[in-house]
């Protein structure tokens, strides 16, 4: 045994890499540069940077990894692109540059842990801790991990505004490509400049429009928050990753579609979307799905960041598994036309949309499927070390480190066959680990059910063993969300600086949801106004998924004695309003 930790390199060096060969090129930012640049000065790095972990080849020298990364480099637009632009001010331009240099930092050791791929992804994550200057830094931060001089894994964190996962999937495997000898033929995806020109057309940009108004539709009429209910609250969660492995699955998947004539990947996100939307208690699943925006050809290999959300919204009040994945597929091909947007507008539609139905749209769930690129990211660190040709599991799960994100329930699908792999991150204030893998067995469970027949929905719980959220008789269903009267006030009252509140659910219509909320405010003598009181709750919102702004501001002088909706009501009414408008005197 060494007297040095296995886990510290025995030297440390770093070798700068010229390049030289490119072309260089100026012009706009692309949507999804801009969209991603947006996120990186508003997010921590560690939390909006990416990272990846590539096994070497045994036999490959450092300097043959080395030529073959400035080969990349060299090739791809992206990772020699830098975004010049002032102090006080988002890049708006991006600038190719024709060659310069980038460094690869070499940690050679004398031995490696007992587990070397999960001590070389967390050399990746540390990595993405640090920010990226847009205006200078090359696209990507590149580790060799080497024993005894020989590179065993490339550890590498990487801009956010440059690549993602599936950038990052073409990177890795034109890297083995090339190291094996192989010539590689021309790119087939459209560079980031040339996207940005496209962009720009009038196309381009009546499409970009197309997808504001999916965005607004979805926005307005869906629930606010997947994920309101007791328990739920906060915008950066740090959640821990869940991992499936199933030959189980991938069988029952297989099975699925060839009864019912549905692609995989289609009936895959139909059954997560039908068993997510249950275990919320929602009749609609509204979920981003990232990589779904590389449907088109000229983007499935695209070395850059195409990171667009597309929006899929899909209804599951309909009686059986079979239809629901009939109305995926549309739901699924309309997210995915309606991908890219300008985010600047987009966010701004999104400020004005949720202000006026008094709402803070969540995005609570997020569904990446990269199974179907080329190549795959290698996430895990079982896929690292899994032995080469062994015969898969029938069910495996296994939980790995712990990572702060902004949504309730993020999965990511790496593979589905010969094994369903994925990896699902569960708010854990949602979810203990018992109830996170119930989760995933139930995913199998109802891929299993359904490969033999129809499934009726109104069954998920039995079918599953996934039982609903439980909510209290204080919550309640209005304008498409679930909603804690008692939350709202409290919210309110504190936002107002302590006034009493007290909120009203309107009467029910047939279907028994409510149209709405009143609530009631005693300002003394302050000269509150229901547009006021409207803007002080909207301030406060982020992170109460169970708040819903009331339809209706009621202003009255003095709190009642009696705390009962009619004693509210008996109150004189100074001034009443929905706030969003002109108030009502």
């Amino acid at each position: 045994m060494s007297e040095r930790a296995p886990s510290l390199p025995r030297t440390s060096h770093t070798l700068t890499v010229p390049y030289t060969g490119g072309e260089e090129r100026r012009g706009p930012v692309t949507m999804g540069q801009a969209n991603m640049i947006r996120c990186m000065v508003r997010d921590e790095p560690a939390h909006i940077n990416i990272h990846d972990v590539w096994p070497v080849p045994g036999g490959t020298r450092t300097e043959e990894a080395v030529d073959a990364l400035r080969a990349l480099v060299v090739r791809h637009e992206a990772l020699r692109t830098t975004f010049p632009h002032r102090a006080e001010g988002a890049p708006t331009e991006q600038v190719v540059a024709a060659g310069g240099e980038f460094t690869v930092t070499v940690l050679d050791h004398a031995e490696l842990p007992a587990e070397p791929a999960a001590y070389a992804e967390e050399l990746a994550r540390e990595a993405r801790a640090e920010r990226f200057r847009l205006d200078r830094d090359p696209a990507l931060r590149v580790s060799l991990v080497a024993l005894d001089g020989a590179p065993v894994f490339v550890s590498l964190a990487a801009s956010h505004a440059l690549t993602d996962v599936s950038a990052l999937a073409v990177l890795k495997e034109e890297w083995l490509a090339l190291l094996s000898g192989e010539e590689l033929p021309p790119p087939s995806s459209l560079a980031p400049l040339d996207l940005a020109a496209e962009e720009s057309t009038p196309a381009g940009l009546r499409k970009s429009q197309a997808s504001l108004r999916h965005w607004e539709r979805i926005i307005r009429t869906g629930p606010q928050a997947m994920f309101a209910e007791p328990g739920a609250e906060g915008t950066e969660i740090r959640t821990p990753r869940l991992v499936l492995r199933s030959a189980r699955a991938a069988r029952a998947l297989a099975g699925v579609a060839e009864r019912t004539g549905g692609l995989p990947a289609t009936v895959l996100l139909t059954a997560w979307c039908a068993l997510v939307a249950h275990r919320a208690g929602q009749s609609e699943c509204v979920a981003a799905v990232p990589t779904s925006n590389r449907y088109h050809p000229r983007l499935a290999r695209a070395v850059n960041t195409v990171s667009q959300d597309a929006l899929l919204s899909l209804d599951l009040r309909v009686d059986g598994f079979d239809t629901l994945l009939r109305k995926a597929w549309g739901a699924a091909l309309g997210a995915y036309r309606h991908s890219q947007f300008d985010a600047l507008a987009l966010w701004d539609m999104i400020g004005r949309t949720t202000f006026e139905r008094g709402g803070q749209f969540a995005r609570d769930v997020v569904f990446n499927d990269v199974s179907t690129l080329p190549a795959t990211v290698a996430e895990t660190t079982e896929d690292a070390t899994a032995e080469q040709g062994a015969e898969p599991p029938e069910l495996e799960l296994s939980w790995g480190p712990d990572q702060v994100l902004p949504t309730r329930v993020l999965t990511f699908v790496y593979a589905t066959a010969p094994a369903v792999h994925l990896a699902t991150w569960a708010d854990p204030a949602l979810f203990s680990r018992a109830e996170a893998e119930a989760l995933l067995t139930g995913l199998v469970r109802l891929l299993e059910a359904a490969a033999d027949a129809d499934v009726p929905l109104a069954s998920l719980t039995e079918v599953t063993g996934v039982r609903p959220a439980a909510r209290g008789p204080e919550w309640v269903r209005t304008d498409g969300s679930w909603v804690s009267p008692p939350l709202v006030a409290e919210a309110l009252g504190k936002a107002l600086g302590g006034l009493p509140v007290h909120v009203v659910a309107d009467a029910p219509g047939d279907d028994g949801r409510v149209p709405g909320l009143t609530a009631f405010v005693a300002a003394g003598v302050s000269p509150l106004t229901p547009a006021g009181a409207h803007t002080a709750l909207m301030d406060v919102l982020p992170g109460r998924p169970g708040v819903l702004a009331p339809r209706r501001y009621v202003i009255v002088r003095d709190a009642p004695a009696g705390a009962s909706d009619d004693a509210w009501l008996r109150q004189q009414i100074l001034v009443e309003g929905t706030g969003r408008d002109r108030d009502v005197t």
